[in-house]
């Protein structure tokens, strides 16, 4: 323990001298963490998330979203360990989000990061609660101030009793939103059990059907999703594996044994990683709108080695549907769109396909191959698509354009409100309902049209309340 106390001492005196914890800022955290010896961790979180102009995008807490990945799968047992006002903050929100699960923490102060008692007291923890008859893994999930002092999750033995140990560094220095950060967790989760079974026998995935080829679905997603998807591949004699994210340890095996992987949502660079050293082939884009579904079933069917009779079976089965329900929703409407979800560019090709018009969308994740076709084909209908987009630039947007409806973040849409603008919060209502096949265009149109009929009454607001105190 002497050569941990020391890292810890090193760094906790950096953080000290410089603005005391979490609170000094992201240099002095990073210059933290290097002296720590965690820049090599650093420099992989920087290279799978690369930020943009403006450093990284505001937003909630990144950690929120591998402790949301851990707490959704069963017999998985999640512990924190950061500042206390850090844990509070990420256990309000998890149970905010609807978890009904208790989150761990390892409380620390200046003496215990110091003395390297902090790792001691993390693996008590983890050994308290590896326990196989409640639990298939526990995961530690260090916090900002553990993670620039140095704490060493990787360390902790690998299992404990039968029960798997993963601990994860994800500081907001180093991960820019909690989209990306249900990719550390669901990426470390996937190499673990990997390892597993390249080691020999492991446990069989539920629901599969003997002998079908599987695509894995990766990104989270409306529960009905999966199902129109299945539906859509059934023809190519394909069916949907377990998710990733999982929703428990066993599936992480199914996932891993697909055909191909999809990387619906496209910011999970570390989970498709795994897939690529599992031999998989990797899919980009996603079955949205006409020109969407009917690219990506080709995709696939390009992939997976379907033939070609069965690729049109499935195109047939798909496009004929969906095309009714686009010409049956037909929207007129300006609308901007923006959040950080990973599935804003999605969403905006729906829009355009049922007839709005889209001069700006913007993603708080970054761009990468796996969202390239909805980025050329957006760019291709005059959309401006901006990744890694800051509140300032999706505000200003949303002034230039003074759409009919504004798709964004809790900030987008308290402002827009003030201006009149109707709008709608993108998490608790766009990604609340289905996106693919016609119940997506069904969900999705409705809404816009449900949301634009209060442009009047907005204005009367306005009007009302005196429009020459609201900032144009």
């Amino acid at each position: 323990m002497d050569g941990i106390a020391t890292i810890d001492a090193a760094a906790a005196a950096s953080l000290e001298a410089n603005g005391s914890g979490c609170h000094g800022g992201r240099e002095t955290m990073l210059d933290a963490a290097a002296r720590a010896g965690k820049s090599a961790a650093m420099d992989a979180l920087m290279r799978d998330y690369p930020r943009g102009p403006h450093e990284q995008p505001q937003s909630m807490c990144p950690a929120f979203g591998s402790l949301r990945v851990g707490l959704r799968m069963r017999r998985v047992a999640t512990v924190l360990c950061g500042s206390a006002c850090c844990v509070y903050g990420l256990s309000f929100t998890a149970r905010f989000y609807g978890a009904r699960r208790s989150v761990g923490y390892v409380p620390f102060n200046s003496e215990t990061l110091v003395r390297g008692q902090l790792f001691e007291d993390i693996r008590d923890a983890v050994f308290s609660l590896a326990k196989p008859q409640d639990v298939d893994a526990v995961v530690v999930i260090n916090l900002c101030v553990p993670t620039a002092s140095g704490v060493p999750l990787d360390l902790l033995p690998k299992s404990h009793d039968g029960v798997r140990i993963i601990g994860i560094d994800v500081p907001g220095f180093g991960v820019p939103t909690h989209a990306e950060a249900k990719d550390v967790l669901a990426a470390a989760m996937l190499r673990f059990a990997r390892a597993e079974a390249e080691s020999g026998p492991v446990a069989r995935p539920g629901g599969l059907v003997d002998g079908a080829r599987t695509l894995a679905l990766i990104g989270e997603m409306f529960p009905v999703d999966p199902a129109t998807i299945g539906a859509m591949i059934e023809p190519m004699g394909l069916s949907v594996a377990p998710p990733t994210p999982a929703r428990e340890w066993r599936d992480l095996y199914g996932a891993l044994d697909c055909a191909v992987a999809c990387a619906i949502h496209p910011f999970y660079t570390a989970s498709v990683r795994e897939f690529a050293a599992a031999g998989r082939p990797v899919v980009g884009s996603a079955p949205v709108g006409l020109d969407g579904t009917a690219d990506w079933l080709d995709a696939v069917a390009d992939a997976a080695w379907v033939p070609g009779v069965a690729a049109d079976a499935a195109r047939a089965r798909a496009l004929g549907p969906l095309k009714a329900a686009l010409d049956a929703n037909r929207l007129d409407a300006r609308i901007t769109v923006s959040g950080y979800e990973g599935s804003e560019l999605l969403v905006a090709r729906l829009l355009v396909e049922a007839g709005a018009t889209i001069p700006y969308v913007g993603t708080a994740c970054p761009r990468t191959v796996w969202s390239d076709p909805d980025r050329e084909w957006l760019e291709a209908r005059g959309t401006h698509v901006q990744y890694r987009a800051s509140l300032e630039q999706d505000l200003a947007a949303m002034r230039a354009v003074r759409p009919d409806l504004a798709i964004g973040t809790t900030p987008v849409v308290q402002k827009a409100k003030e201006l009149g603008i109707p709008s709608v919060y993108f998490t608790n209502m766009v990604s609340a309902r289905p996106l693919f096949g016609p119940a997506g265009v069904g969900a999705l149109t409705a809404i816009v049209r449900a949301q634009t009929k209060g442009h009047e009454r907005f204005a009367r607001m306005v009007s009302f309340f005196g429009s020459e105190k609201v900032e144009a």
